[in-house]
């Protein structure tokens, strides 16, 4: 790594923090002693098969986005969105596995958002689903109904 301001390589780290997505580290040239700021990214080590057969890196943020949107106006607290996102990445990593489908990432979020609040779940499964009218979205409504009764 070279110092953006004079292009030296000697330089020092003079803090390190955790973001949770990435290690940020300031740093002192001891060149010409301006300062700069690195951020170390782990490698993604799961990749999610997508339905049309892509593989990509597993995402928390967008994991996250996804559930943000679907629980937008809802009385659902960050930290409950973030213990859904935390148990999701858990029990996906957890699997020992290098690729994932996405069907199955979906089915834990759907699983988390029946417990947390049905008008999310919906708002999940209509997209993640792909649901196409109004009967799909009462079929899927009547399902919720039924895990909840007990009745599947």
């Amino acid at each position: 790594m070279v110092c953006p301001h004079c292009g030296h390589g000697n330089h020092k780290v003079i803090d390190t923090r955790d973001t949770g997505d990435a290690i940020r580290r300031r740093r002192e040239c001891q060149h010409c002693g301006q300062r700069f700021t690195s951020y170390e990214h782990v490698a993604p080590s799961l990749l999610v098969i997508k339905r049309d057969g892509r593989r990509e890196p597993f995402d928390r943020q967008k994991l996250l986005a996804g559930i943000r949107i679907s629980t937008a106006k809802r009385p659902i607290s960050s930290e409950v969105i973030e213990e859904i996102v935390r148990q999701v990445k858990e029990t996906v990593s957890g699997m020992g596995k290098a690729e994932i489908k996405s069907e199955i990432i979906g089915k834990l979020v759907l699983d988390q958002l029946a417990q947390v609040d049905q008008v999310a779940y919906i708002r999940f499964a209509s997209v993640y689903l792909a649901l196409k009218d109004v009967i799909d979205v009462r079929s899927e409504i009547d399902r919720l109904i039924g895990r909840q009764t007990g009745i599947h």
